[in-house]
């Protein structure tokens, strides 16, 4: 069971978000801190007493806007500890949510809080608990990209081993399969990723892409684009000129990327 502090510096909104954590099962207790001092002292004993001490604390759940520090400041200091606890931020405002999963945040809930949504948070964070537990590895080392729905996060520090990568729409966080992107588009510092159902934009280069998931079949094609192989449906040479066909789009080949493209197609075509 979870041991949590929940951090804001709203007390009304402080009781109701512990009374929702209070009435989980999953939740053995729920502390409260009204301002980053407090949060940071808390936690700073917490860390010292041990992960098998009563003090501990598992999960933080932690407001952006505060007086003071901000919930992404605690954040960034707590990232120095050893072993920090895991942390879901809990705010108003949609506008943190890379921010927030670049310093590998477990979950992003938008206020007003459903107990739903709460309790999917609470879901995924005692995974990661138990998950770090069974195998005596301080939890927040554990990847939030591990579970079947998780983490938080389409920011530089996601897991380069990770099944899902963490997309925003319409101030949700979405956890999207990798084997559901067929391709992705450079967009500046960002990228876009194309899907049958649709795009996302990750605030992540391409070219970061390109190295995480080269193992996973997809290859950068031209400057602006890297492609699933898998995903490919018609290879085009006419005049010169080499496109390939990604779910209905027609996707332009630069003359330093085709001839290794044709490679890898031939070699996958014939087995």
């Amino acid at each position: 069971m979870l041991r949590v502090l929940a951090v804001d510096d709203e007390r009304p909104l402080l009781e109701e978000l512990l009374y929702l954590l209070r009435a989980d099962p999953r939740v053995r207790s729920a502390q409260g801190a009204t301002d980053a001092t407090d949060a940071l002292r808390r936690i700073t004993r917490a860390l010292d007493a041990g992960p098998d001490e009563e003090e501990a604390i598992d999960v933080v759940f932690l407001d952006i806007h505060m007086a003071g520090l901000t919930g992404l400041d605690i954040a960034r200091l707590l990232a120095g500890f050893a072993r920090p606890p895991l942390i879901v931020f809990v705010t108003a405002h949609e506008g943190f949510a890379v921010q927030a999963f670049d310093l590998k945040a477990v979950d992003y809930v938008l206020k007003p809080v459903r107990p739903q949504r709460l309790a999917e948070a609470v879901r995924r964070a005692g995974h990661l608990v138990e998950l770090a537990r069974s195998s005596a590895q301080p939890a927040a080392a554990v990847s939030t990209r591990s579970t079947s729905t998780s983490g938080p996060p389409g920011g530089p520090g996601q897991d380069a081993g990770a099944e899902q990568i963490a997309v925003e729409l319409g101030g949700v966080t979405r956890f999207l399969p990798i084997g559901d992107i067929l391709h992705a588009e450079a967009q500046g510092d960002y990228a876009r990723l194309h899907t049958e159902e649709g795009s996302h934009l990750v605030r992540i280069a391409l070219s970061t892409l390109e190295e995480r998931w080269s193992a996973r079949g997809f290859l950068r094609i031209h400057r602006r684009h890297l492609v699933a192989l898998n995903r490919i449906e018609e290879l085009r040479m006419d005049s010169g000129a080499t496109t390939v066909r990604v779910g209905g789009a027609d996707l332009t080949v630069s003359r330093r990327h085709a001839r290794e493209l044709r490679d890898l197609l031939m070699r996958r075509a014939t087995g």
